[in-house]
């Protein structure tokens, strides 16, 4: 063997030397010397017949087939089914050493660079807001106890807070205004319901008593026109309590928002002008004035902010007012119209005031128009009216 055995090579020597021994033990186990002419007489061993026929050498094979396998397998017989080079003494050798193979099972595979990077700009970036989503609530925190203790003071703008203020008071009163406007209506609603059924109710007498006919029939027609003076009054009431719920919960809100909005930027700033104003007090040094510079850059950043939110408050507060009392003046022009044209029995007025506010009426039973109704033109569904209509 030359060179360096490796641990693969070792097992195969081992291996070799223990056949070979076993191979020697069963050929030639009395170490029999085959005779010749040059024999010595007196060796002590006995010399065979001319005539025998001397023993085939059994091949001494130098290694183990190497055939894959697994730990632990058997190998299978070249001999028996493919190969005659080794015998069938092979057959059911167990192999207790793994296979070695110079082709690794599995390979480790690695990102990109790209890929890498990408992720670590990610992480990055992610650890970086923590870092200053922390470090912004801690301030705001720290600034919210002392204004409540009375050891930090606020930025207040007294012009702009009154109109904030006043802004949420007449969002809780329009509430107030919307709520009692619903019931009206629901109220009302089961009234019209009411009326019908009981104007039904007088008409279905009328046929059966024919002494009461006329009273019965009065009524009915009463009721009848009670309900439908009361669907159109229903009308007005429903379009009323849809512009004041848009005007409270959206309009308003949505400017309240913005206050929120403000009034967070408001107390960051007063925060990091609070960080300022202490590191400005301390003994300047090296990393003092380091400090300094970036609470200054800080403070400039949030007042920025803050002043822009500002703005955006005053002229959303402004725009809301005037579009309050724009929509306002309509809604009660068209709901005092509405309720004194039904209860004096003005039909007409009633009408009347529907149309000057383009308010489409649609009936409590009335059904939607099928898919049919609405695809057709208006040119078919004359022709079709037409065709349907009794001929004179």
């Amino acid at each position: 063997m030359d060179g360096d055995l490796s641990e693969g090579g070792m097992q195969t020597v081992a291996l070799n030397e223990a056949v070979s021994a076993a191979i020697s033990a069963s050929g030639g186990g009395d170490s029999h010397h085959h005779g010749g002419p040059n024999s010595l007489p007196n060796s002590g061993t006995q010399s065979q017949p001319a005539n025998a026929t001397s023993p085939i050498p059994t091949p001494r094979p130098t290694s183990l087939p190497q055939y894959p396998h697994t730990p632990g397998s058997a190998y299978t017989s070249p001999n028996s089914a493919n190969s005659p080079e080794i015998g069938n003494k092979w057959d059911c050798y167990i192999s207790p050493f793994p296979a070695m193979s110079p082709i690794p099972l599995a390979t480790p595979t690695t990102p990109g660079t790209e890929n890498g990077a990408a992720l670590v700009r990610s992480n990055s970036s992610k650890m970086e807001t923590i870092k200053t989503w922390s470090i912004s609530t801690y301030k705001c925190t720290k600034q919210l106890l002392s204004e409540k203790l009375g050891k930090s003071s606020r930025t207040v703008d007294a012009e702009l807070e009154g109109q904030i203020e006043a802004l949420r008071d007449t969002q809780r009163k329009y509430s107030q205004i919307l709520r009692l406007a619903r019931a009206l209506s629901s109220h009302f609603f089961h009234v019209v319901q009411t009326q019908q059924q009981l104007g039904d109710a007088f008409a279905d007498l009328a046929q059966k008593s024919p002494e009461l006919q006329e009273e019965f029939i009065y009524n009915a027609e009463t009721q009848r026109s009670l309900t439908k003076n009361g669907e159109t009054l229903l009308g007005a009431l429903n379009f009323f309590v849809s512009s004041v719920n848009t005007l409270c919960n959206k309009t308003m809100e949505d400017t309240l928002l913005t206050v929120k909005l403000y009034e967070g930027a408001r107390i960051e700033y007063d925060a990091y002008r609070s960080d300022l104003e202490l590191l400005s007090q301390q003994p300047r040094s090296e990393i003092s004035s380091i400090k300094l510079e970036e609470a200054q850059r800080n403070f400039s950043g949030h007042k920025a902010h803050y002043d822009r939110l500002r703005a955006d408050v005053a002229i959303k507060l402004k725009f809301l007012e005037e579009n309050k009392v724009k929509v306002m003046h309509k809604q009660l022009l068209l709901f005092h119209n509405a309720v004194s044209a039904y209860f004096s029995g003005n039909q007409t007025a009633l009408e009347a005031t529907l149309k000057q506010f383009n308010i489409k009426l649609r009936s409590p039973n009335a059904t939607s128009p099928s898919w049919l109704e609405q695809s057709v033109p208006e040119t078919f569904q004359t022709i079709f009216g037409s065709l349907n209509s009794p001929t004179k």
